[in-house]
């Protein structure tokens, strides 16, 4: 990326306006091989072309997942030259309160800061390349306190229960190219060292519904925790608005080295059919055979499957309303264990509103020898709110907070005491 396009980024950053500028949920529309003056700002990403497909880039989401076509793109565009200039940032400095016996307190950093270069071409291909980067492993081995998650090992010797694991350095660094066969249709393929294979819907914190909790969901490691695989390679077709794909990657979940590019075969399969029959629906069914997903049992394979459907639509001139609803399963020695989630997420004006609601079968919460014991049937419940503050012309301020229950069944009361509550109070610094 040429050096001179980060100097009007900087001036757009830090310009500024009491008013937020606003931007139509129904921007997006492709047009790729259009001229445009080097280092223009846009207002809004129009003029950005989809990186896979003759639609809306406003469907497109992270991986080679999509969303629906009304979401909201929010972030700084630019050009330079011939390619369209992303970037957007969200950052959360968090206090958490889990209570109970098995609860924890601390304070921890997390979020994301996003990076993409785009361009389209007269034939209709379309280049991307993409980086995002995260500050989780500042959190150290042992994560923060998250009541009934599970699912990963921080340290590479003993699971994490009842705390989520920090996520990588880097989330994602790929690159796609597209093929444009008609008015309707292409083929792209896409890879990542990391990237994020063709399973699940997009990832929680690229969820409209839900990207404004700091709190990870107890789903995740059904629905969308191969979002930083360590290899991934990704092939697919649109026609119209329908989308197959099929990835090889490696499903082996990051080791306990946070702040390093991991490499391992490419020996796990996955394949997504996606649907967006409006412009404020999108549909997802995936299947995928994990090889050796957990480090700390290596010659366990696992079958995932996935369902999910993503409603958004806009509310008056600025206003939002995002709604998530997902299914996960994951099977390995016979056993088949469940898992749904529903979130949903309104947008009024400078003010955001969320909520997630949960259930799992969960064999990790007692561990027993090598790791899985009994599995419990637990769920939650968490609401929570946002206050932005424009402080730049792109630059948010925002002060929220959440609160949540969970639920867990008569033979887990003792352990955790009942059913117990967390907290969380956070500021977060958002470039939009």
């Amino acid at each position: 990326m040429p050096v001179r396009p980060l100097f009007p980024l900087l001036a757009l950053i830090a310009s500024p306006a009491l008013a937020q500028e606003q931007r139509g949920p129904h921007a997006g529309h492709d047009m790729a091989g259009m001229a445009m003056p080097a280092e223009m700002p846009m207002a809004h990403p129009m003029a950005m072309p989809a990186a896979l497909g003759p639609y809306d880039a406003t469907r497109e989401a992270s991986g080679t997942a999509w969303q629906p076509d009304a979401s909201r793109h929010d972030g700084l565009h630019l050009m330079a030259g011939e390619w369209t200039i992303m970037a957007h940032a969200d950052l959360n400095l968090v206090h958490d309160w889990q209570s109970g016996p098995r609860g924890d307190e601390r304070a921890f950093a997390s979020g994301m800061v996003m990076g993409m270069a785009r361009r389209g071409f007269a034939d209709g291909s379309v280049v991307q390349v993409r980086a995002m980067l995260s500050p989780d492993p500042l959190m150290g081995a042992r994560g923060y306190p998250l009541l009934l998650a599970s699912g990963e090992t921080a340290d590479g010797l003993t699971p994490l229960v009842d705390r989520q694991h920090p996520h990588d350095l880097f989330m994602e660094l790929s690159a796609s190219y597209s093929r444009r066969l008609s008015d309707q249709a292409s083929l792209f393929v896409y890879g990542g060292l990391p990237g994020e294979p063709a399973f699940g819907p997009p990832a929680f914190m690229h969820r409209q519904s839900i990207m404004d909790s700091p709190e990870a969901p107890i789903t995740h490691h059904w629905l969308d925790s191969t979002h930083i695989s360590f290899g991934v390679l990704t092939a697919g077709a649109v026609f119209g608005n329908v989308k197959v794909e099929a990835s090889r990657f490696n499903a082996r979940e990051p080791d306990q080295h946070r702040w390093d590019i991991e490499t391992g075969p490419l020996d796990s399969t996955a394949a997504r059919l996606s649907w967006n029959p409006s412009r404020t629906l999108s549909l997802q069914v995936s299947w995928g055979r994990f090889v050796s997903p957990e480090q700390l049992e290596p010659g366990e394979n696992q079958t995932r499957w996935s369902a999910s459907a993503i409603y958004t639509r806009p509310i008056g001139r600025d206003g939002w309303w995002s709604s998530t609803l997902a299914w996960g399963r994951r099977s390995s020695d016979g056993a088949n264990l469940d898992a749904l989630a529903f979130e949903s997420g309104v947008g009024l004006g400078l003010w955001t509103l969320f909520g997630r609601a949960e259930w799992t079968q969960n064999n990790e919460l007692v561990p027993a020898a090598g790791h899985h014991g009994p599995a419990y049937d637990v769920g939650k419940v968490s609401i929570g709110a946002i206050r932005d503050f424009r402080v730049a012309r792109h630059l948010r301020l925002g002060l929220g907070g959440l609160w949540a229950r969970n639920f867990v069944p008569g033979a887990l009361a003792a352990l955790y005491a009942g059913d117990r509550d967390g907290a969380m109070a956070f500021v977060r610094l958002r470039i939009d």
